[in-house]
């Protein structure tokens, strides 16, 4: 029971952080630990240590014999290790080191999505004249078989259906990794599907939190029929690359991971020759990275360097501006969005109304199993100090008993100190047998659990409904019908209110997050062991759950990138990245523009490109390559000098100088996926560079469309791309102009169009 007791713990800190979205800092450093990162390997070290990084280890380990904890050799050099302060500053300054900085704790940022994002993209390429008639309705997974996907997190549940291997052919002959054995795991568990496991700081690569399970099926899941969540969001469930490899990097204790095992799990992954990375946490939202200290910025920048896509979610501590994660250009930064199934738990009052409302339950009651209906403050306390405002929260201690006993209870839901589980107990505790639960639009959006108490969560134009009613009759009764699920009966995508935002705290001139996808009750493989995972009475523990995140969103674009690789094997990471920006939607399933789940349209800073589409990221057209030198730009504008950025990098230009005049506008021209200038102001345009690499038939034309932007004036030049047999790279200016300085920032876009594709980007004005 102590095993259940702390997972009960974890599960609740995760659903927490996932569902209610709220960023708690952790931590920031385990105490005594740092690393030491010293920048790029030799291009041929073949896993062997720089001589500057054996000589400061071997003489770390001389004067402290058990200092050490990880070398750093494959992907990058450098090591952690338990040092004082003043080892810590005197190691700073030797030869060859970029930083040294204490060890952080990074955040866990925690089926239908799949068969909604397909047939989605496909009715709106179906609709679109400008898309080829060949584009595949759905994508063959017949090359992604040689896709291997790292995923860095919990751990996984080798048992699961999810990840069988029935009908994947022999592992890729490339494939370096390992399955390290370890407590309850060992090299059995691995197998043609899931061909490596590594951890670090923990006893196995065995998860025992569930974030790893559902993060990895999610991605690439093999096909199991008949899943669902005991009965409920029953279908096939899969990934988005079903027939690829994973490979688990368990860099997490629970719900703490540790920079230096981030790191060394981006290390070995390098080694062990993963093609995607997932990687579904990061730091706490505010605080403006610093790139020499970021420990998943820096393993993700020398994974890039190595071809290999790093998939990160952008955090959730949304709908904040500027809580936005993982910003870093050669991270792919993904937000959170909804699909169109709904969990719906009905209320039926005692005059036959119907009341919608929503929420995860296995209760027992039934359509004639009615009774009695009252609000929190008709039975609180008589001498609760208080008043009845409490009652009226449910909050704990503030019911009487009496009263509430065999009564449906309607909570109010104002105050943020109490949880729906506090205000659950709180019911159940004193002899409640459902409660009612009154939230805003935006937390609809969430099916909330509440296992086997009877629950329905409503809209307060429904709850005052169910107040009217309560008030017009001296006998109130009603009953809460068992969950049902709702599939595509609204409005769908739409971007969650926990869904992290943007501008950058880095610099307004890079748009993040970058992409949307499916984030918000996601169902997918958990662990099964009883003490891990409760069964509800009757039932055996399901082997799913549905929980919400942009840690559920970051998979989806993984699957996505897999299948992109796939089809397109000599894609770099950068034209993997821009394939699905370029081709993402911008309208919702009832052909309008998506919105966010309070009301507004999205913008780019809650969107980022749009929500991704599967099918026709798969054929772009047209890529925009980022190089290694325009990640070296903006590392000069992030502070970084030259000296530092060729320790970091072997693959820049030796001749490669940070430019003596530094201003905000070099990062608006590194040569991304969408546009970000800031600062625009009247008599001084603006001018930004974009090279666009075709990657579909030799002989194309491409015209340029500019979505207008009030204010301000937006020319393109040239207005037209002709691309040739011998020309397969083209580069264009686009200038914006204003008469006064904009007051707000402003949204638009460029879009690029042949006779058969449409390649888009998303533009951003900002004031700041």
């Amino acid at each position: 029971m102590k095993r259940f007791s702390l997972l009960f713990f974890v599960y609740v800190f995760l659903f927490s952080c996932l569902v209610e979205c709220k960023t708690t800092p952790l931590k920031q450093q385990i105490d005594g630990v740092y690393i030491v990162y010293m920048g790029a390997v030799a291009p041929s070290n073949n896993g062997a240590m720089r001589e500057d990084q054996a000589q400061l280890v071997t003489a770390l380990i001389k004067r402290k014999k058990n200092a050490l904890l990880y070398t750093y050799t494959n992907g990058f050099s450098g090591f952690s290790a338990r040092l004082t302060e003043e080892d810590a500053r005197s190691i700073a300054q030797q030869p060859g080191v970029v930083s040294v900085f204490p060890d952080p704790i990074l955040q866990l940022h925690t089926t239908r999505s799949w068969d909604f994002l397909h047939s989605f993209s496909d009715k709106k390429i179906s609709a679109a004249t400008v898309r080829p008639k060949s584009t595949r309705a759905k994508p063959s997974y017949s090359g992604e078989a040689d896709i291997i996907i790292g995923i860095m997190d919990t751990g996984i549940w080798p048992e699961s259906a999810s990840f069988n291997d029935d009908g994947i052919g022999p592992i890729p002959s490339r494939w370096k990794g390992k399955c390290v054995e370890g407590d309850n795991f060992n090299s059995s568990n691995c197998n043609r599907k899931l061909i490596g496991a590594r951890y670090y700081e923990s006893s196995s690569a065995r998860d025992y939190a569930g974030h790893g399970t559902h993060v990895s099926s999610t991605a690439a899941g093999s096909l199991v029929d008949d899943a669902s969540y005991s009965g409920l969001a029953k279908g096939t469930a899969k990934g988005g690359s079903p027939s690829s490899r994973i490979a688990m990097y368990r860099v997490c204790q629970s719900f703490e991971c540790s920079g230096s095992a981030m790191l060394k799990g981006f290390d070995d992954a390098i080694k062990d020759g993963v093609d995607v990375l997932s990687v579904s946490l990061g730091d706490p939202s505010g605080i403006k990275p610093d790139f020499t200290t970021n420990a998943i910025a820096l393993g993700a920048f020398h994974a890039v360097e190595k071809g290999i896509v790093v998939v990160c979610s952008a955090g959730n501590s949304g709908p904040t501006p500027s809580s936005v994660v993982n910003e870093a250009p050669w991270i792919f930064t993904v937000a959170a969005s909804t699909i169109d199934r709904d969990f719906q738990s009905q209320v039926v009052l005692g005059d036959k109304t119907v009341i919608k409302g929503g929420g995860i339950h296995f209760g027992n009651l039934t359509k004639t199993s009615l009774r009695p209906l009252a609000t929190g403050a008709s039975i609180k306390l008589d001498n609760n100090a208080t008043g009845s405002m409490q009652a009226r929260e449910c909050a704990p201690q503030s019911l009487d008993p009496a009263k509430v006993k065999g009564k449906i209870i309607l909570c109010e839901t104002h105050n943020p100190s109490y949880d729906n589980d506090i205000r659950m107990n709180a019911v159940k505790s004193v002899g409640g047998v459902g409660i009612i639960l009154i939230v805003t639009e935006q937390e609809r959006f969430i099916a909330t659990k509440f296992n086997i108490f009877p629950n329905s969560m409503v809209i307060e134009k429904e709850g005052n409904r169910i107040f009217n009613y309560i008030n017009s009759t001296r006998n109130p009764v009603a009953t809460i019908l068992p969950t049902e699920t709702i599939i595509g009966n609204k409005q769908a995508p739409v971007v969650i209110s926990f869904s992290a935002r943007g501008p950058c705290l880095t610099s307004t001139n890079l748009l993040k997050p970058d992409i949307c996808a499916p984030g918000v009750d996601i169902l997918a493989a958990w662990p099964t062991d009883p003490d891990l995972n409760q069964p509800f009475p009757g039932k055996n523990p399901p082997g799913y759950n549905i929980i919400s995140g942009t840690s559920m969103a970051c998979p989806h674009i993984s699957g996505i990138v897999a299948a992109v690789k796939a089809h397109n094997p000599k894609f770099s990471a950068s034209a993997i990245r821009s394939a699905i920006m370029t081709t993402a939607i911008q309208t919702n399933n009832q052909n309008a523009p998506i919105t966010t789940s309070s009301g507004p349209n999205a913008t780019p800073y809650d969107i980022g490109a749009g929500e991704a589409n599967p099918t026709a990221s798969i054929e772009p057209g047209l890529v925009y390559e980022t190089e290694t030198v325009d990640y070296a730009l903006f590392l000069c504008a992030t502070g970084y000098n030259t000296s530092q950025i060729k320790l970091i990098s072997k693959t820049i230009p030796k001749d490669f100088q940070c430019p003596d005049k530094l201003t905000e506008d070099i990062v608006s021209s590194i040569n991304y996926p969408s546009i970000a200038i800031s600062k625009l102001k009247d008599g001084e345009p603006k001018t930004v560079t974009r090279t666009a690499t075709n990657v579909g038939p030799e002989e194309s034309v491409y015209t340029a469309t500019i979505e207008a932007m009030t204010g301000i004036e937006t020319t393109v030049t040239p207005n037209k791309l002709v691309f040739t047999k011998e020309k397969k790279k083209l580069t264009y200016k686009v200038t914006f102009t204003t008469s006064s300085s904009p007051k707000k920032d402003t949204f638009g876009s460029i879009t690029w169009t042949s006779g058969k594709y449409r390649v888009r980007s998303p533009i951003v004005v900002s004031i700041e």
